[in-house]
């Protein structure tokens, strides 16, 4: 289900990686961070929720926290990916600005959801070391596919 809502999403912007091939080269990166990250925060937050550390009381605390851990690394990588990109590709600096930009999103989003994720499941009486991956991998995939290309879109066509 997941790699047919991510296909779909790709789908959805065929005509412009047809135009400009170099964004099916630089898609994956987007999705495979912001995968990587959101795992991270969910791993930290089931451990949590196992051993009883996160509960109601520091929930939104643990919330803002990891949004801005997600702020701090989306700035960070996108930094990191825009200036590779500019050196990978010379005379596409527009590319490098879309791609940092998707970056810091969806690096960001990604840990909201690899906390909200695992907090919802729990809420719901399920154990979410077991029902979150799908869901968080579903999310920053289709999710880093949708803004890349999206502010593609947006800013190039």
């Amino acid at each position: 289900f997941a790699t047919i809502v991510a296909a779909s999403v790709v789908g959805e912007f065929q005509d412009i990686i047809a135009q400009l091939s170099i964004l099916a080269v630089l898609m994956p990166i987007v999705a495979s961070m912001g995968g990587t990250t959101g795992q991270q925060t969910l791993a930290v937050v089931v451990r949590s929720l196992a051993t009883k550390e996160l509960n109601s009381r520091n929930a939104l605390r643990m919330i803002g926290k990891e949004f801005m851990v997600g702020l701090c690394n989306g700035l960070l990588f996108a930094v990191m990916i825009g200036i590779a990109v500019r050196i990978w590709f010379p005379g596409q600096e527009m590319i490098s600005y879309i791609i940092a930009l998707a970056m810091l999103c969806n690096l960001t989003v990604a840990s909201l959801a690899g906390i909200l994720i695992p907090l919802t499941i729990n809420r719901l009486k399920i154990d979410p070391a077991i029902a979150s991956g799908v869901f968080l991998i579903a999310c920053t995939d289709s999710g880093g596919y949708f803004i890349f290309l999206g502010l593609a879109k947006l800013l190039l066509f």
